[in-house]
């Protein structure tokens, strides 16, 4: 038996300037719709959003990140 679609939201936190975010957004939007001349509807309707860490709900969400961007600073060449 399947059950019927809903919505689901898959978060991504990364640690980047705004020109990398908007890359990777772009990467991953092509992840979604390779084909994105293709005739409408998409097979899985999908949206993607790009949110700084200010306009969040949570006050920090992805603490981890900035503790890893921390240190990963002091050993890089």
């Amino acid at each position: 038996m399947s059950e019927s679609p809903s919505i689901w939201e898959v978060r991504l936190g990364i640690h980047a300037t705004r020109q990398q975010a908007e890359e990777i957004e772009e990467r991953i939007v092509g992840l979604l719709c390779p084909d994105p001349d293709h005739t409408p509807p998409c097979p899985i309707p999908w949206s993607a959003s790009l949110l700084h860490g200010s306009g969040l709900e949570e006050d920090d969400p992805y603490p981890e990140l900035v503790e890893q961007a921390e240190a990963e600073k002091h050993i890089r060449p």
